[in-house]
């Protein structure tokens, strides 16, 4: 992109949501956008903003010099009046005119499906910051192949399905998770430590919009006991890797990584409470970047406007 076709640095993150005259909060809106770079995109949508009657309250841009590609995020407050469906029709043309790949978003916070099997690290993690209002999304129900996080998930609330899994019932098992988001309206699925392998057909009708957690080992120590492996070999680096998930498993789009250094005091428990810290620090990170509309799938990559 050229020098003229940048915001000024003074355009930066809103602190809270603004507030109208009144003390009314004003609806708030993020726009997407991924397109060829090209002269004429800023300005395009920083006037149709401004047609809208629209307020820019954060914007941030990646120009890709490897593919000539821009990646764009503007988050922005209306009039009472803005509505989604308006601003979509009236989008198109500018769309099609730059070739954008673009999402508009409302304020309305995503809806989540936890699932998870006897890990209960990162569930109590996403329960904790959903509580506080920091998750970005709403929890609305968490599904186990086990019935051991039950009094997790209930003492806070939320709605605990047992979905067992085994090879006889993976399919029905499967079909009822799609059923489920179905019916609850669910945004985003996210794997809290969830031990099954889900098929290709599911990835597939997930994609985008499924996030999993695993441990930094892989593919290095793979099967049962890693930290036991790791403590073997004197890891000195212990994380984890949240991302999309897909069909090849543990190898979507990377979404967030948490690095915790360690020495040669760490034995495999210490280790093991360790990588649980990272796992629950880098699920919750992605989730919330992705609840946010911050994280932009391009490929096997993504960009994320932290």
């Amino acid at each position: 992109m050229t020098a003229v076709d940048t915001l000024p640095s003074s355009v930066q993150p809103s602190a809270a949501p603004t507030a109208a005259p009144g003390g009314r909060t004003l609806p708030q809106f993020v726009l997407t956008i991924t397109c060829q770079d090209q002269v004429g995109i800023v300005h395009a949508v920083t006037e149709f903003l401004l047609a809208h009657g629209a307020n820019i309250k954060e914007h941030q841009q990646f120009d890709d010099p490897v593919h000539g590609v821009v990646h764009l995020r503007t988050a922005f407050t209306g009039p009472d009046e803005l509505r989604l469906e308006t601003m979509e029709a009236d989008f198109a043309a500018i769309a099609d005119r730059f070739g954008m790949r673009y999402r508009l978003h409302d304020q309305t916070p995503p809806r989540m499906l936890v699932m998870v099997s006897k890990g209960g690290h990162c569930l109590n993690d996403l329960i904790f910051r959903w509580r506080a209002g920091g998750l970005g999304g709403e929890i609305a129900l968490v599904v186990s192949n086990h019935e051991d996080l039950r009094p997790m998930a209930e003492a806070a609330g939320l709605p605990f399905l047992h979905v067992p899994v085994s090879p006889a019932t993976k399919d029905a098992a499967e079909q009822r998770l799609l059923e489920l988001v179905e019916a609850h309206d669910i945004d985003l699925v996210v794997l809290a430590r969830y031990m099954q392998i889900l098929s290709d057909d599911l990835c597939r009708a997930l994609a985008g919009r499924a996030i999993n957690i695993h441990h930094s080992f892989l593919p290095g120590f793979k099967g049962a006991r890693p930290y036991h492996q790791a403590y073997e070999r004197g890891v000195k680096l212990v994380g984890a890797t949240a991302h999309y998930v897909t069909a090849d498993l543990d190898e979507g789009p990377i979404i967030e990584q948490e690095v915790i250094r360690v020495d040669h005091s760490y034995d495999p428990r210490a280790l093991s409470t360790v990588g649980q810290d990272a796992e629950a620090l880098a699920l919750s990170r992605a989730v919330r970047w992705h609840c946010e509309h911050r994280v932009l799938l391009e490929g096997t990559s993504t960009v994320v406007f932290r």
